[in-house]
């Protein structure tokens, strides 16, 4: 009889609601979207259905660049199985439109010498199940890669 090596549970993936759906969608496009208020013109991260800033109603879903800088860190030295394949570096970073979005950081070693504050990202996204996630690596990261393989 041969032993048989533990199941490791997979992540967990969001589950979208209403107000939710648009920005999985979008991700699901490759495309990061946040919400616009159309009266004062600010985007802003968590959906609902009315501005954060001045309360108006009248909001919409609209593509962002996916660049971005770092704003704050943890490194997770010991994740829970189901994050054990996730990256370690959970991440706070600020979206050139203004708003801030929790994340985790990819492409880079779980260092802090290789996390400097105001790094400047770009999002990437990855499959996770039948769910795509973005996530954020250091800016040019992919041209590198491009350029290293051409």
């Amino acid at each position: 009889m041969t032993p048989t090596k533990p199941s490791v549970p997979a992540p967990p993936v969001p589950l979208p609601t209403p107000e939710t759906a648009p920005y999985w969608d979008a991700a699901r496009e490759g495309v990061l979207r946040v919400q616009r208020c159309n009266s004062c013109r600010r985007h802003y991260f968590y959906p609902r259905s009315f501005c954060r800033y001045c309360a108006s109603s009248d909001v919409e879903w609209t593509a962002v660049s996916g660049r971005a800088r770092l704003v704050s860190y943890t490194i997770n030295h010991r994740p829970l199985p189901p994050f054990a394949s996730t990256s370690p570096v959970i991440a706070l970073v600020e979206l050139d439109e203004g708003p801030r979005l929790m994340t985790n950081i990819v492409g880079v070693p779980p260092l802090p010498e290789h996390l400097p504050l105001d790094m400047r990202l770009e999002v990437t996204f990855e499959e996770r199940g039948e769910m795509v996630l973005p996530f954020f690596r250091p800016e040019g990261t992919a041209e590198q890669k491009e350029n290293s393989t051409a």
